[in-house]
């Protein structure tokens, strides 16, 4: 049995002022748009990166999966660390790993090197996912949450814009070059460090209390070893080999034990009792299913708009706007509505409808797809997604008491990175095989740098009939995911709609806090 922990003593600083949470608000902004710039800025580079590194199809998806991995580990420990220790050292620490991991990046010689700075990458941007929401819900209450998760979305989709489009850039200028995608966000992440410095004041929280490394340690390790399986299942061995019973069975066990070892520490990574919230559970199955659905689909876009319709890495960025355009605004306009009107759900339902919508339009694409055609289905995705990522955290915060912000909003965060990085795992083990498989009934089975063997190809040295047959491989396999990625997300609608509409509370999370710890005491 868990035992409650002692009542944290609070020192603090005294309420902000509007004036001192939007300045603070500003250095949070940087830091997210340092994360997704991070992310979003090698899309169009990859297959530039992976072939000029001499990397497969299988080193591409590892190139995003390893730092989902990362992330989606430690997610869970810097959301509990945040309720125990000052958050504004915390996620200032996650952007220096930021800076470390994109400079490693940036001169890496091998596609190993890269693969290894990507760890420290993710490990950072698992500290900014979590915290920068935590922190959010510290300053602000929920009811006004909702505007502010409006321009977080905007900035996440300005991010997205604007690192396709810089990447493509950077690639196609031959005295930069792809290391420049990872040099480009060390300036923004030192910037983002610079500002939280001047900017934050938060509450120093003193408990007496341990953190329990042994159930993060086993969760890490029982969640890496289901990505890794997931990862190499289907391209290294067969999905029904001995190698996948040995690393299923190993991670459900370690899995197992934790579970077992959280349920009976005092301060646990994530407490158990979170789930037996209805709100916190729903919120966390529906955030784990967009994450497989909507980034397990949409990472291999770009690779889609080269490799499948022949654009160039500038215009691949250029192609991806509607989605984006359609997610800041979305994201924008209903988060100033809840804010203004109280009512959420709506928003919700209509998000994910309009996300299951966008990913089974997707599923009809090939390699002739016009581009009016795919930037109107991208912008239906877009927008559903814009109503609903960010609006399922608020909720998940309004429902659960002040001292459990960091947990319950790293929860989801975990669940939803778990989702993507299984998604991006899976499913680019289906792409490699379904590439593969429809190259070799073109073609037959092709020679190493002719776009077998598991490589990614560079068209612009194949013969023209090879080419052809490489793009509608391409084309085809895309359209498959999206295929698999819809159903998942009509799971997301089911998950919403049973979602109780409670009011948004208008008391910050410190406000919360502070009435709460009398009463425990």
């Amino acid at each position: 049995m868990s035992t409650t922990a002692d009542p944290p003593e609070v020192t603090t600083p005294g309420p902000m002022s509007r004036r001192q949470v939007l300045e603070a608000m500003s250095g949070l902004m940087m830091g997210i748009f340092v994360a997704i710039l991070a992310s979003t800025v090698v899309a169009n580079a990859l297959p530039r990166i992976v072939s000029e590194l001499g990397g497969s199809q299988a080193s591409y998806t590892w190139v995003v999966t390893t730092e989902l991995l990362a992330m989606t580990a430690t997610v869970p420990l810097w959301g509990k660390l945040s309720d125990l220790y000052n958050k504004k050292l915390l996620i200032q620490i996650s952007l220096a790993l930021f800076v470390v991991g994109s400079l490693v990046a940036g001169f890496a010689g091998n596609i190993d090197v890269l693969i290894a700075s990507r760890v420290a990458q993710g490990i950072g941007g698992g500290g900014l996912t979590a915290l920068a929401q935590v922190i959010m819900a510290a300053i602000v209450s929920p009811r006004e949450l909702g505007k502010f998760s409006g321009i977080f979305g905007g900035v996440f989709a300005v991010g997205t814009v604007a690192g396709p489009l810089i990447g493509g850039v950077l690639v196609d200028t031959s005295w930069l070059g792809w290391r420049w995608c990872f040099f480009l966000g060390v300036p923004f992440a030192v910037t983002a460090i610079l500002l939280l410095q001047r900017t934050l004041d938060l509450p120093t929280v003193k408990r007496d209390v341990k953190v329990d490394y042994l159930g993060a340690f086993l969760i890490m390790a029982g969640v890496s070893t289901l990505l890794i399986w997931s990862s190499l299942a289907g391209q290294e061995f067969a999905w029904g080999s001995w190698q996948t019973a040995v690393l299923v069975t190993a991670g459900l066990v370690v899995l197992a034990l934790a579970v077992f070892v959280e349920s009976r520490v005092r301060e646990p990574i994530l407490p158990l009792g979170l789930f037996r919230n209805r709100t916190v559970t729903l919120t966390t199955v529906a955030s784990f299913l967009v994450g497989v659905a909507m980034f397990g689909g949409t990472v291999f876009l770009s690779q889609y708009f080269q490799l499948a319709l022949g654009k160039s890495p500038t215009v691949a960025g250029l192609m991806s706007l509607p989605m984006i355009l359609g997610l800041m605004v979305s994201s924008t306009v209903s988060g100033q509505l809840i804010s203004r009107t109280g009512r959420w759900k709506s928003h919700l339902l209509l998000g994910a409808l309009l996300m299951a919508a966008g990913l089974g339009l997707l599923g009809t694409i090939d390699a002739h797809t016009s581009v009016v055609v795919l930037g109107t289905f991208m912008l239906v995705l877009g927008v559903g997604v814009g109503m609903l990522m960010q609006n399922l955290v608020l909720v998940a915060q309004n429902d659960v008491p002040a001292h459990d912000l960091g947990a319950a909003t790293s929860a989801l965060s975990f669940f939803r990175s778990l989702g993507g990085s299984i998604g991006v795992s899976a499913l680019g083990a289906v792409l490699a095989n379904r590439v593969t498989a429809l190259i070799t009934e073109g073609l037959g089975p092709l020679p190493a740098g002719d776009g077998g063997s598991g490589k990614v190809p560079d068209l612009a040295t194949l013969p023209a009939p090879v080419a052809a047959v490489i793009r509608e491989a391409y084309g085809t396999a895309t359209s498959d995911l999206f295929l698999i990625a819809a159903p998942i997300a009509l799971l997301v609608v089911v998950a919403v709609a049973f979602l109780k509409h409670l009011p948004l509370k208008t008391q910050s999370g410190l406000e919360r806090l502070a009435d709460e710890e009398p009463a425990v005491r």
